[in-house]
């Protein structure tokens, strides 16, 4: 019988921590954060970055706000020695920003990494070594007690190198690298090694990296609290967290992991790194930022940072990327659009955000609204009428929205593209004859009786079936008026059943649109739509609208040249 591929695995045991307390804990501040966009993110690249790209990079990583960055491996390449000398000889770094640079535990590679910092006023080393049980017994054929030597031997040299350039402020970072898959208590001896060579009360982090994840969140939540009880009391040691993304849960095991205690949290911007890539630092302090937790790092401008990473990495960022893609912000759905628009209209200024589908605002990290709605085949009336406010101004009655969304079905059905704003106004100026109705000129008076007696006279003449036609009416007012000169010229009855008017801009720009409701003859309900400075003429114009959509072939002839409409 064949062996099932399942079978080839076994779960990871559980901690076992029955006491934990992370459950519970609520994340009220920002960690340290270390970009290693410049190591870790830049060796997981198919072509590293040239010395240019580098350089982009470090600046933007401090633009951001960083102020720890591991700026390379120098051990590995010229280039990447190069890079770390220039950053010092050309006194790049900001006085508030700490530099970091890996070694593994090798004593040649150490020496190098040592001599490529003279002259930095502060500095980080990084050094690691593998401690799980496959790595230890299987990739170096070392016993527990051999690792425990490498590392005391290791961190030792580390610390003669480093004293010996006093003129430097020097941080250990030790790492026991595949923490994740590992004994804890192998764990736990190897960061007391490391402690106990550096020197009791010198400043050291410990990384404890899913240098592979293995395991759901909580178990590595359980492994950081085991490890933080265990050197929690110790005032110069500083827990890090180093997540990758292999079963697609880093953000989450960052998350957990401050909450079980680290003090700082190491990733690359969008999640660069090997395989599935490392934690994203984006998605993490920005996830802050929604719960009212600064994250002390600037993404105001997600698209600029994110176009300067795509230069750098030559990786695309998905545009479905959590706050940075494409289209993050953007909804298609009709029934999503429509509570978008009621949240926008609801909201006043000082409100806490609470908008439909949007966890963020967009303008917090320099995105405008332009992009929230956009109109497809699966999109209803509350977008299509948002993006018709949102860049022209039109506010249009509901059973305006309803009429208009089958009009722009109809041509989605044909097309089958996403429409933007200004394809829609364009399909809305052609279906309510914007265009036809530009030329109206009137003069409006009111001189039959008085007070509410008082009737508007009319009088003027439409082109109607090819044929200019002679109309005059009374009503109590234009629109009355108007619409009984319109049907005793034409012979149909025309009925204004609602009608809703509002301005658009402000100051010598304004211009008042006007929507009308109306029946003509035995047509169906229809709306008309006009524009114009005068508001009076805006509402003529709605009724010729409605005239020229309700009349078929005849309407196609009715234009609006009414020259001159006089008491």
């Amino acid at each position: 019988m064949l062996q099932q591929p399942h079978t080839k695995y076994r779960a990871f045991a559980p901690i076992g921590l029955k006491d934990r307390t992370w459950p519970d804990a609520v994340i009220t501040r920002a960690p340290i954060w270390l970009s290693t966009d410049l190591r870790d993110g830049n060796q997981a690249l198919v072509e590293p970055m040239d010395m240019a790209r580098k350089m982009q990079m470090f600046e933007l990583l401090v633009r951001i706000g960083f102020k720890e960055i591991e700026v390379g491996f120098p051990a590995a390449s010229q280039v990447e020695f190069d890079f770390l000398r220039r950053l010092i000889d050309e006194d790049r770094i900001p006085d508030d920003v700490t530099i970091q640079v890996m070694t593994p535990a090798r004593e040649e590679l150490i020496a190098r990494t040592i001599e490529s910092l003279r002259g930095a006023p502060k500095a980080i080393v990084h050094v690691y070594n593998a401690v799980a049980p496959v790595w230890r017994e299987v990739v170096f054929g070392m016993s527990v007690s051999e690792v425990m030597a490498l590392i005391e031997r290791s961190v030792s040299q580390v610390r003669r190198l480093t004293d010996a350039q006093p003129g430097t402020q020097w941080t250990l970072q030790y790492s026991p690298e595949t923490f994740s898959l590992a004994e804890l208590e192998v764990s736990a001896q190897a960061c007391e090694t490391a402690i106990a060579a550096w020197g009791e009360g010198k400043p050291i982090i410990l990384n404890l990296p899913t240098t592979v994840e293995n395991a759901t969140p909580n178990i590595f939540a359980d492994q950081i609290e085991w490890m933080s009880r265990r050197f929690g009391q110790r005032g110069n040691v500083v827990i890090s967290v180093h997540p990758h993304n292999d079963r697609g849960t880093g953000t989450a095991s960052a998350e957990l992991a401050i909450m079980a205690g680290a003090d700082r949290v190491e990733g690359c911007l969008f999640g660069n790194g090997e395989r599935t890539g490392n934690l994203d630092i984006v998605n993490v302090a920005l996830n802050l930022y929604t719960q009212g937790v600064s994250p002390g790092l600037d993404f105001s401008h997600i698209d600029d940072i994110r176009a300067t990473v795509e230069h750098c990495n030559q990786l695309p960022v998905h545009p479905r990327h959590p706050y940075a893609g494409d289209l993050v912000y953007t909804s298609f759905s009709g029934s999503h659009q429509d509570a978008i628009k009621k949240a926008f209209a609801a909201r006043k200024d000082g409100d806490l955000w609470s908008v439909p589908y949007l966890p963020i605002d967009p303008k917090d990290v320099g995105r405008s609204y332009e992009a929230v709605i956009r109109v497809n085949s699966q999109s209803g009336k509350g977008g299509i009428s948002y993006l018709l406010e949102s860049e022209y101004g039109l506010e249009l009655p509901r059973r305006l929205q309803i009429e208009f969304s089958q009009v722009v079905q109809r041509v989605m059905d044909v097309e089958g593209k996403e429409l933007d704003a200004a394809n829609l106004w364009d399909i809305f100026r052609r279906e309510y004859h914007m265009d036809g109705a530009q030329g109206l000129r009137h003069r409006a008076q009111s001189v039959e009786g008085e007070g509410d007696q008082a009737l508007t006279v009319l009088r003027g003449e439409l082109m109607w079936a090819g044929e200019s036609v002679a109309i005059e009416g009374r009503g109590n007012g234009p629109i009355d008026a108007f619409s009984r000169a319109v049907a005793e010229a034409i012979g149909q009855p025309i009925r204004v059943m609602d009608y809703h008017q509002h301005a658009i801009g402000a100051g010598a720009d304004a211009r008042s649109v006007a929507y009308v409701e109306m029946r003509m003859g035995d047509s169906r309900t229809v709306f008309g739509v006009g524009i114009d400075a005068d508001t009076t003429a805006a509402a003529l114009k709605a009724i010729v609208s409605g005239m020229q959509r309700a009349g078929g072939a005849d309407a196609q002839q009715a234009q609006s040249s009414v020259a001159e409409m006089s008491a």
